[in-house]
């Protein structure tokens, strides 16, 4: 799975199409992602200590790693991403970097 937690992304299908946030928490093994402010679900909760008055939250729901793409980190537009084996300076030792595609920006 190429989308990490801290990525800039944005939806490309759904109800949120077009809008961008943060990766917050990734499910690799369901392919999942949940991002920041989008895909917002209401969970009803009952009264207890944390909130004793209880009442309508909204939580942000997973959605499939597919409908998001990464934000190229020159162009602010959405990319597909390469790897590319790069020499680290300190330990000596290659490391796999991302890439974006459209402009060849290392990704994080």
């Amino acid at each position: 799975m190429k989308i990490r937690k801290n990525d800039m992304v944005m939806v490309i299908t759904g109800n949120d199409r077009g809008k961008t946030g943060k990766v917050l928490k990734v499910f690799p093994k369901e392919y999942r992602v949940i991002v920041e402010g989008i895909n917002l679900r209401k969970k009803h909760t009952k009264p207890n200590q944390k909130s004793p008055q209880g009442g309508i939250l909204e939580k942000e729901a997973s959605i499939n790693a597919s409908n998001v793409m990464i934000l190229d980190p020159k162009t602010n537009e959405p990319t597909r991403i390469g790897s590319r084996v790069i020499l680290d300076e300190k330990t000596g030792k290659k490391k796999i970097a991302r890439v974006a595609k459209a402009s060849g920006e290392m990704i994080q």
